[in-house]
């Protein structure tokens, strides 16, 4: 599953002067099950390596300290980071080792498959680590779709007798939707989280890639404050290993 936020401090990109203003602040999606997973690891990570720090001997707590080092920033980089930033100008891709941005005018398509994926006008393709595809969530979706379409059949051939009936149907065929949206309009069919994530994406793609705020060049940056302290662990641990 995924999270939108709202982010109102982001950053954003420099707009030139008299330009409107976005009519939206940055929405972040997340995965609330990353999130949690890499807690109960960074929590884990620290209990053993913190006591075998106080309690090893020998190289002991020089190899926990190394281990530390090379698990705590891998355990943050593929559960905690991970992000998607939209906004009406553009969209930034917050992956394990890189920032990703671009702007609406530069993305060529969002795809889903086994992966949610983001392509530029090049034909460079870039996964959304944050938006990760469940197969299962995509399956309940499509049995409860299933369940209430059949619902809505089942009700329509029973009320076509009477108008009170017909009026109940549609309501138990609206409950079998998920229900009714504001001014009582369905909802609509059931979707995945992730899969509702992209498609509030690509809505946001089809109304502004031709804005001229949302123009601008693609920007790949590397963390190296997430990829730095990794290999110094890793290193540091060969090293240890190497000469016991």
């Amino acid at each position: 599953m995924t999270t939108p936020e709202h982010q109102p401090n982001d950053p954003e990109p420099t707009r030139p002067p008299g330009s409107a203003a976005p009519r939206y602040q940055d929405r972040v999606y997340r995965s609330p099950a990353a999130l949690v997973g890499g807690v109960l690891l960074l929590a884990l990570i620290g209990w053993l390596g913190i006591d075998a720090v106080v309690t090893g001997e020998g190289r002991t707590p020089w190899l926990a300290l190394a281990t530390m080092l090379l698990l705590v920033p891998l355990v943050v980089a593929y559960t905690l980071r991970p992000a998607v930033y939209v906004n009406d100008d553009r969209l930034r891709v917050r992956n394990p080792f890189r920032v990703i941005e671009l702007p609406w005018g530069q993305v060529a398509s969002l795809r889903s498959g086994f992966s949610n994926e983001v392509f530029d006008e090049s034909g460079t393709k870039y996964q959304l680590w944050a938006l990760p595809v469940s197969l299962r969530a995509r399956n309940k979706a499509v049995r409860a779709e299933t369940r209430a379409a059949a619902q809505a059949a089942r009700a329509a051939r029973a009320g076509s007798g009477s108008e009170g009936s017909g009026a109940g149907s549609g309501a138990r065929a609206s409950a079998g939707r998920g229900g009714l949206g504001p001014g009582g309009v369905p909802s609509g069919p059931k979707r995945a989280e992730s899969d509702r994530a992209m498609d509030e994406m690509r809505e946001m793609h089809e109304l502004r890639q031709s804005e001229e705020a949302a123009q601008g060049e693609v920007t790949v940056r590397w963390a190296y404050e997430i990829a730095g302290p990794a290999v110094v662990g890793a290193v540091l641990l060969a090293v240890l290993l190497g000469v016991g």
